[in-house]
């Protein structure tokens, strides 16, 4: 029976072992940490969104990656299959009102005592507190453990070490190193999935620090998202500008610094916000009119003042436009660890068709470690899983 390797026990680690174990093969699952996917519980802390309803073009089309490997790969195993795959686990899934989909408790320990619990009743060996050090002379992994040094052969290896952000939870891409000595091509790490860095007035911040900017929508170039937006010490944070971190870090890149469109009022028509301006009491001073007439909340006001540094517009039409379209100077992403995902990683040109490194036979990447992208809203978990199931079963078959 065919040996195989698995060094990170996450959502990708652990699907590559169901699929190498349901493929005929014996499999040990190697992770570093004290206890298994840290990244993923804590994910599920305040709901698992494990995956998204929506369309299946519109699903695949929300990931960045080179060709059409990973769209093959989700396609194979894809939303409905995460359903089923969790109700054979005893754990029901509901769609909220957005399309995502939940397990129906929300949390993720519940789904991954269950998964562990079949895994190793279907022989798989897990150890933890195994941190990989790479392959000794003779093509061994080697292991660093508390008590000592482990190697050990197997037939195949599948590493799904995660990306570099959430380091304490066991994400930190040390990896890359390993593999770059081994001649295996890769991509700088970027984070995605993040907050940016404004340089806002301590006045801003002495009022207003967490305070949520609610129902905006927000813009780079011609891509936009809706949603709620917080604003933090160090600049922004929320879901509504994560799907735009890399058009806003591509900016930043090119430019050393971006600029993001802010519409206060995206439910608002133009000429309605207009009427009303223009309608306004010409007494009312420019907070009254903001509130009264432009109905901004107090918050909303103040990201206004704070832009147009309290000049602003006389005239209606010119008023409206510019709280339709507020340009927030973005300074940078906030630190990649920070992030709740990163780009880069395993370049694909490095990858087989079946996931196998080219400079490494026998060698498998899947999930986050691979250079590919996407936005929350389980589009990040759905790929993890469908890589590590594509890895596992190559493995298996290799």
């Amino acid at each position: 029976m065919k040996h195989i390797a698995i060094i990170g026990a996450g959502p990708a680690g652990l699907m590559a072992a169901e699929a190498a174990i349901e493929a005929g093969a014996q499999v040990s699952i190697y992770d570093a940490m004290p206890s298994v996917a840290r990244k993923f519980l804590m994910a599920g802390k305040s709901g698992l969104n494990i995956s998204h309803s929506e369309e299946a073009a519109l699903f695949r089309s929300r990931y960045r990656a080179p060709d059409a490997r990973l769209a093959d790969m989700i396609e194979a195993f894809g939303p409905s299959d995460v359903e089923r795959w969790m109700t054979g686990l005893g754990i029901e899934s509901f769609k909220g009102s957005s399309g995502r989909v939940f397990p129906v408790m929300m949390k993720a320990s519940p789904l991954l005592r269950a998964w562990l619990v079949r895994l190793q009743r279907d022989g798989a060996r897990l150890h933890v507190r195994h941190c990989w050090q790479g392959w000794d002379e003779t093509g061994a992994l080697v292991f660093a453990t508390p008590e000592k040094e482990v190697r050990l052969e197997a037939d195949a290896v599948i590493l799904t070490l995660g990306g570099a952000s959430w380091s304490r939870l066991g994400s930190d891409g040390a990896w890359a190193d390993l593999l770059a000595a081994k001649g295996v091509e890769l991509e700088p790490f970027q984070p995605s999935n993040c907050g940016f860095e404004v340089s806002w007035s301590e006045r801003l911040l002495n009022g207003f620090e967490g305070a949520p900017l609610k129902g905006v929508r927000l813009s780079v170039g011609d891509q936009s998202a809706q949603g709620d937006v917080i604003i933090t010490n160090r600049g922004i944070e929320s879901g509504a500008i994560y799907p735009l971190s890399p058009n806003l870090i591509g900016q930043i890149s090119a430019r050393g610094g971006a600029t993001l469109e802010v519409d206060l009022l995206p439910d608002v028509d133009m000429d309605i916000l207009t009427r009303r301006l223009a309608a306004a009491n010409p007494k009312d001073s420019s907070s009254n009119r903001l509130r009264k007439s432009a109905r901004l909340d107090r918050t909303k006001i103040a990201l206004v003042n704070e832009i147009a540094r309290g000049v602003l517009p006389a005239e209606a039409g010119d008023l409206a436009r510019s709280l339709k379209s507020l340009p927030v100077r973005v300074d940078g992403p906030v630190p990649m660890d920070e992030a709740i995902s990163t780009a880069g990683g395993v370049s694909w040109s490095a990858l087989d068709d079946h996931l196998m490194l080219k400079a490494l036979p026998g060698v498998y990447c899947a999930g986050e470690m691979v250079a590919w992208d996407a936005p929350t809203g389980g589009y990040l978990l759905t790929a993890c899983l469908a890589m590590g199931r594509a890895a596992g079963r190559a493995a298996a078959g290799h």
